[in-house]
């Protein structure tokens, strides 16, 4: 399917102009970044650009994109004439998906002709904001659940799409499984899941259920016990499956509380192996508070999906150098509040035993270099599948994450975990 209409009409129009007046094929360098973290944050986290490069690899504007641009009169014949032809060619360089962010880092590089760079500007922003949100909002859980088994479950809380590249974000930056389908057959995340209260619901008694479910998967499968009675359901669960019954699920009430009880329980009736998963609203924070509960396994939906009250990263694309006589121009923004630093920029990330101490943006001389080349005159500079690449940007995540000062860690508000030093 054609990404070319999941854009901003101004960006045709600004296309249009500059065509007219000559200067579209001026050669340009845009930057990704974000003026700063979400309030509170102390790292981010970016993800999106192995979609992206799929995204733009879908940019075209076929026989009924022109159509419809033309019967709404959107741009005039020269334009369509230049849409017709259009295939990015510029060259893409950023941060490796999974990677840390702070205030001003530049994400991502985007050098091409002006018609080029401002046409892929809105699907740019669109896929790096919402994945990066839910990376970071993921990674945050990832510290709070410990080593604890994640689940992503979000799917009825997010637009179809989203609910796919949110299942992605978030097994980067440290989930083990989602519930949706779609991320497994296309990015090979993991899947998980058994049943809803609607399948008790189904039978005359919650026994038949749980047989009716114990039968068709084995004990391997996950009991839900808060239907009616916990404390019945968890002695159900437990004689049906002699003991062997894999989990129980709660979902509501205090879990923590609840889950208390019910470990107690299985350990008295013997099933000493059955684990416990908690869903419900949950949050960082709610898992946090959950940690000295003998809970196994938690499973997250609305937060993740929304970011956990930030569904966006913040990043702004900007025009910060273009070539004019042959030579290169820094322009840059400078309205109140919102400027920016013009001219094309390297950052690399200064270490003092491994650990991470300060951002640094403009053109260093030391650290570890964060760019890496992305796309190549129009080609991905790795050949590798939608499922390798999410594979890549998990084990780099991990690696970095690594690198991340302990106050870091911390879930309470704070400023950055290092500082962004422009030389």
């Amino acid at each position: 399917m054609s990404t070319a209409l999941l854009t901003d009409r101004y960006e045709l129009t600004m296309v249009q102009a500059a065509l007219k007046s000559g200067k579209a094929l001026t050669p340009c360098v845009f930057e990704a970044f974000a003026r700063k973290l979400p309030a509170g944050r102390r790292f981010g986290v970016f993800a999106g650009s192995g979609r992206l490069i799929q995204a733009l690899e879908n940019f075209r504007f076929s026989e009924s994109e022109l159509e419809f641009l033309a019967v709404q009169k959107v741009v005039d014949s020269t334009t369509l004439n230049f849409l017709a032809d259009f295939r990015f060619q510029g060259s893409i360089s950023g941060y490796q998906e999974g990677e840390l962010y702070f205030g001003y880092s530049p994400v991502l590089t985007v050098e091409a002709n002006f018609a080029e760079g401002v046409l892929i500007e809105t699907l740019l922003l669109s896929v790096l904001n919402y994945d990066s949100a839910v990376a970071s909002a993921a990674a945050r859980m990832r510290i709070a659940a410990n080593d604890r088994y994640l689940a992503e479950m979000g799917a009825r809380r997010a637009h179809e799409g989203a609910a796919v590249a949110a299942a992605r974000a978030a097994f980067i930056a440290g989930f083990d499984a989602s519930s949706n389908l779609e991320a497994h057959r296309t990015f090979g995340v993991p899947s998980m899941g058994t049943s809803a209260h609607s399948f008790t619901l189904l039978y005359d008694s919650e026994e038949s259920a749980f047989k009716a479910q114990l039968d068709s998967m084995g004990t391997e499968t996950t009991l839900l016990v808060d239907t009616y009675d916990i404390e019945a359901a968890v002695k159900s669960a437990v004689a049906l499956s002699d003991g062997n019954i894999s989990a129980v699920r709660l979902d509501s009430g205090d879990l923590g509380s609840t889950a208390v009880r019910v470990r107690k329980l299985l350990d008295e009736l013997g099933a000493t192996k059955t684990k416990i998963v908690v869903t419900s609203d949950l949050d960082e924070f709610t898992i946090a508070a959950l940690q000295a509960a003998p809970v196994d396994r938690y499973g997250v939906g609305t937060s993740l999906v929304t970011g956990s009250s930030h569904p966006t990263a913040g990043f702004v694309y900007k025009l910060v150098s273009h070539q004019t006589n042959n030579e290169w121009v820094s322009v840059e923004k400078r309205s109140e509040n919102k400027g920016s630093k013009g001219g094309k920029k390297f950052a690399t990330r200064e270490l003092k035993s491994g650990v991470a101490t300060s951002e640094q943006v403009g053109n260093p001389t030391a650290g570890r270099a964060l760019q890496v080349s992305i796309m190549s005159d129009g080609q991905a500079t790795q050949n590798l599948s939608a499922k390798e690449r999410v594979t890549q940007a998990r084990d780099h995540h991990q690696a970095v994450m690594g690198e991340l000062p302990e106050i870091g860690r911390r879930l309470s508000q704070g400023e950055p975990v290092i500082p962004t030093i422009f030389s």
